[in-house]
């Protein structure tokens, strides 16, 4: 029985993350809802453990744009991909970014309910 080996997921280091990719990334509403959920709970989520209303090919290429972005990260596990929040790269490189972005956000969540 053999192991297959899956390649890694390339990612953009903590350095060559850049704003105008990263407010390119975030500025979508669809990946804005990944990332909020993925802040939320700050917990690691598979792909298919979002409920988004677009199709799974376009789910694909709203993961890709993040990671390439360098907004979550993704690790191969069996048939999924688990993202998780690279809060701790984008805190370093843009202070108080993510919370300037999401804390409105939660705001008028909490107040709609």
């Amino acid at each position: 029985m053999s192991s297959q080996a899956t390649e890694p997921i390339a990612h953009p280091s903590r350095s060559e993350i850049d704003l105008p990719t990263v407010l390119h990334a975030l500025s979508d509403p669809v990946r804005l809802k990944i990332v909020v959920k993925l802040a939320e709970p700050e917990v690691e989520r598979t792909c298919s453990g979002f409920d988004l209303p677009v199709t799974k090919s376009t789910c694909t290429h709203h993961f890709k744009v993040l990671r390439d972005a360098g907004v979550i990260h993704q690790r191969q596990q069996g048939t999924s991909r688990i993202n998780t929040l690279r809060r701790e790269d984008l805190e370093a490189r843009f202070p108080g970014l993510l919370d300037a972005i999401l804390l409105p956000l939660a705001t008028a969540r909490a107040v709609r309910r």
